[in-house]
């Protein structure tokens, strides 16, 4: 007596026969919610947005303000920053600041510049990619020609000189970041877009007189979003990093206002006697930016269920069983 077994699908555990007919983006979850490193980074994320959020009951649970100069209690005698201690648990800075306090409102700029960046550079690349890939000819020329340009030219030396016309601020930085990010989502978008636009179901939509803008965002764009997506995911750390390098060189937001990139640039006099000064910071700062990549990581696999970690991980299982 022959028995059929039923097949099995790798990337979702269940019967190949249940997953027929589910979307991309279902089966994607699928696999995502079974990343216990991108479901670990994810939350790890919602807690650094809690501080962030919360960082006023911070402040007020440890009785410190975020601009305060503690001098009396917060410096040692010779006018040194203090170590950690019950009333100051990640120690004081050169000012006799609680660096705890300002850890969580510099959570704030950075959350802030990292999402509003990205989402503004991801919107300009997007519109310029879909337009590019989607008309073609001489608009195409023009538009790759300015992604070139724009990837050619010196972030810094742009950056410097807008703060040096304008002076340095939030505003500032977020149209620095996003006047030189969103060229690569532009040429992301431009390939999908390409091989997209000779399409039966693109042809059926001009054949029913859609209009261009409507094949453009309603037909097109959908198709493309899962590599636009992933980018998303990736390009939130870099922008985090960049507001925190800006702020180091002293070309981000201005003081007294924390950053974690202007609390490292404080702490460079002090890290030999006050370790605390850029640990904390420091820290604050790569837990963000690594949880924010492993989440990608998370997201990439989920739509490339082909990729590197996933095969491996499939390979791992298989010897197991």
């Amino acid at each position: 007596m022959s028995t059929t077994e039923t097949p099995y699908d790798l990337e979702t555990e269940q019967p190949k026969s249940s997953i027929e007919g589910r979307s991309p983006w279902r089966l994607a979850w699928e696999r995502l919610r079974r990343d216990r490193v991108a479901l670990i980074s994810f939350v790890v994320i919602l807690l650094i947005v809690a501080i962030a959020v919360f960082a006023p009951v911070v402040a007020a649970i440890t009785g410190h303000g975020v601009n305060t100069q503690y001098r009396a209690n917060g410096l040692t005698p010779d006018g040194m920053p203090k170590a950690p201690s019950g009333e100051f648990w990640f120690g004081t800075d050169d000012l006799g600041r609680d660096i705890l306090v300002r850890i969580a409102y510099g959570a704030r700029i950075s959350l802030l510049v990292g999402v509003v960046a990205t989402l503004l550079t991801v919107a300009i690349g997007v519109v310029v990619g879909l337009a590019a890939g989607y008309f073609g000819g001489i608009i195409d020329t023009i538009l790759a020609r300015l992604v070139d340009v724009v990837l050619s030219f010196p972030f810094l030396l742009f950056a410097l000189a807008l703060v040096s016309i304008t002076g340095p601020s939030l505003k500032v930085v977020i149209i620095a970041i996003s006047a030189f990010s969103w060229a690569s989502v532009a040429r992301i978008v431009r390939g999908q877009v390409l091989s997209l636009r000779e399409r039966e179901f693109v042809e059926a939509a001009r054949s029913l007189g859609a209009s261009d803008s409507r094949i453009m965002f309603v037909d097109v764009l959908p198709n493309v979003m899962a590599p636009v997506i992933v980018y998303t995911t990736l390009l939130i750390p870099t922008v985090i990093v960049v507001e925190a390098t800006l702020s180091f060189l002293g070309l981000g937001v201005p003081a007294p206002t924390p950053t974690w990139g202007g609390m490292l640039n404080e702490a460079i006099n002090y890290y030999q006697v006050a370790w605390w000064f850029i640990v904390f910071p420091g820290l604050a700062l790569l837990i963000t930016t690594l949880a924010f990549n492993l989440l990608g990581d998370g997201v990439r696999d989920a739509f490339d269920p082909g990729s590197d970690r996933l095969l491996n991980a499939q390979t791992e299982s298989e010897k197991g069983e």
